[in-house]
């Protein structure tokens, strides 16, 4: 399938003289957004893509901008639409990520391909960050101070922010889904509610989010409004015995119903149960199961246009 086909074209979009979002529309499930911040001799990017061709259509953006290289790729956490295209920078670049980011992905390993058979994913050689972290890692991009921040388990185990502080500008990858249903299947319901308030303490005037479209501050009022409302869906759920896909089933969406992907709150039922019988944030489930009732509540397995 081209770059592009059935949904509109990737495009650029800038921030400041020197930081642009790279936006793949519209934002659903593989379609994620990158950031590309410039300097006079390199270029750090923030995430990649999940196809081969999108990498590549990712790899010829940064190249419209600047003659300099990728000598940095920050991995805001392990999913394949955020890291496949490692390898196509690997040349030139450190990739860097939290230290759980590398056994994430060889974790993952080939789930993506498994669930999405019909995508065209090309010939990905999957390369894990050869920089890793604990909690933080500070770059200067020829004068532009980037700072990567671990988030502890709240979208996956492996969440990082990039923070442009002078800026102002938060890339918050999967955090923040922009118009997009949250999804803390493989993470933490607890977590990312948490994370939020750190989302704020940054005071951001610009968040790129890992998907959708380039937002505002208001956008983590609006990923908290739907936290908060799963965490209280779950709850009154739980109690009254009903499993995760009864609860999304039988749940009352309202405002959430505009979200793209509202397939991701069966997914996200199965988090929060998990938590309120006790389990670590983070903790491995059935992802199987999980992924079974996700397609259940959609009607079928969610559609992919990487």
């Amino acid at each position: 399938m081209p770059v592009g086909a059935r949904v509109a074209e990737p495009y650029l979009q800038k921030i400041t003289d020197r930081v642009h979002a790279y936006i793949q529309p519209d934002g659903g499930w593989c379609l994620n957004n990158a950031g590309i911040v410039i300097g006079d001799e390199q270029v750090l990017l923030i995430d990649t893509a999940a196809t081969a061709k999108r990498t590549f259509a990712l790899r010829d953006a940064v190249a419209s901008l600047t003659d300099a290289p990728v000598r940095t790729v920050v991995n805001t956490h392990h999913h394949g639409d955020h890291t496949h295209g490692n390898y196509v920078f690997a040349d030139t670049a450190t990739i860097i990520g939290h230290e759980l980011c590398a056994p994430s992905i060889r974790a993952e390993g080939k789930l993506l391909e498994q669930l999405w058979p019909t995508v065209e994913w090309g010939e990905i050689e999957r390369v894990v960050p050869n920089e890793t972290f604990s909690e933080r890692v500070t770059r200067d991009v020829d004068g532009i101070v980037a700072e990567v921040i671990h988030i502890p388990a709240s979208h996956t185990v492996s969440d990082s922010v990039v923070w442009l502080p002078e800026q102002r500008v938060l890339f918050t990858g999967d955090l923040i889904f922009s118009g997009g249903t949250p999804f803390v299947l493989m993470g933490s319901l607890a977590g990312s509610l948490a994370a939020l308030s750190a989302l704020r303490d940054f005071d951001p005037s610009v968040i790129v989010a890992g998907h959708g479209q380039v937002a505002d501050p208001s956008e983590i009022d609006a990923t908290e409004r739907y936290l908060t409302w799963l965490t209280q869906l779950a709850a009154e759920a739980h109690a009254r015995g009903l499993s995760p896909l009864e609860a999304a089933q039988s749940a009352d969406v309202g405002e959430f119903a505009q979200l793209h992907n509202a397939e991701r709150l069966a997914g996200n039922l199965h988090r929060a149960y998990a938590e309120l019988d006790g389990a670590e944030p983070g903790a491995p489930l059935d992802l199987a199961a999980a992924i079974v009732d996700i397609a259940n509540y959609g009607g079928g397995m969610p559609e992919c246009l990487a």
